[in-house]
């Protein structure tokens, strides 16, 4: 062939139907995301101390700053000197309620020899009916006694479910973290007021982080749960191997991160891609290629 335009034709051809079959398709662009988490004060007060740093590695459970408990530990004090008042009352009350069952049980032993007696014409009717009434009294008197004696053990009740809850609070005042992380932010410094619920520091744990990345209605039928993918930091060599846990059940126009003029109304379903990342290599907010 010694044409050398139609060569040029040729090649033109050649590279243009050979860009189309490409694996470019399949190579998607995404963002590293790791599970964040903004550990919040939940109770109000003066921060006393923040024991991170940003970019501390903090484990879970791990102890992160404490919250001015003063003001809970005065009214803790104020319930247990009240819970011992009634535990007194208690004491008393149990005694009171044994008197008087003793004079219940007494009169109500005489009232059954006078009865007898009465039965027989040995004293009189009014005798009868005296000891009935000092009875019916003893027997009204051992009833208030229970009736007090479980009073006092209502407001006991009442007491330890109130300390229960301040006990709480006051174990909220010291912060601890719910994951494993790296402390990324710290919004409050020590001395401050902080509201409740108010974020103090955010936490993000890298460890199985996602990514999202966006395919056409056309590969759709290709992607499955549990499929694995390669994933391709920029700067580091080899792979990863990713997994996708999610794929959008309904189609989405495409995000305008990722705009181009070809797919500004392209319809696109979103899938998540999960990545071991133990030995964090790979980074919160780092781009990565996906390739499926």
């Amino acid at each position: 062939m010694n044409n050398p335009i139609l060569l040029i034709v040729l090649s033109a051809l050649f590279l243009s139907f050979g860009c189309g079959n490409t694996s470019d398709d399949l190579e998607y662009t995404g963002t590293v995301e790791g599970t964040s988490v903004k550990v919040p004060a939940m109770i109000p007060g003066k921060i006393l101390n923040i024991g991170v740093k940003t970019g501390d590695l903090v484990q879970k459970e791990q102890y992160l700053a404490a919250i001015d408990s003063l003001d809970l530990t005065y009214q803790r004090d104020q319930l247990l000197a009240t819970l011992e008042e009634l535990v007194v009352q208690t004491e008393i009350a149990k005694s009171n309620l044994h008197r008087a069952t003793d004079d219940y049980n007494y009169l109500k032993t005489k009232y059954d020899r006078i009865e007898t007696l009465y039965h027989s014409q040995s004293i009189t009717r009014q005798q009868l009916d005296d000891i009935n009434n000092s009875l019916q009294n003893a027997g009204i008197a051992v009833s208030n006694s229970r009736q007090s004696l479980s009073t006092i053990a209502a407001k006991i009740k009442q007491v330890e479910a109130k300390l229960k809850s301040i006990n709480k609070r006051i174990g909220d005042t010291f912060i601890t973290s719910p994951i494993d992380g790296f402390i990324t932010d710290i919004f409050y410094e020590e001395g401050e007021a902080v509201p409740q619920f108010g974020p103090i520091l955010e936490i993000i744990n890298i460890k199985r982080p996602e990514v999202k990345i966006y395919i056409s209605q056309k590969l759709l039928s290709q992607i499955k749960y549990g499929q694995e993918v390669k994933v391709k930091a920029d700067g580091r060599e080899g792979t990863i191997t990713g997994k996708i846990i999610w794929i959008s059940p309904k189609a989405e126009f495409t995000p305008k991160t990722i705009l181009t003029p070809s797919t500004r109304s392209s319809l696109v379903y979103a899938v998540k891609i999960l990545i071991p990342n133990d030995k964090s290599i790979l980074k919160h907010g780092m781009p990565v290629v996906i390739t499926l």
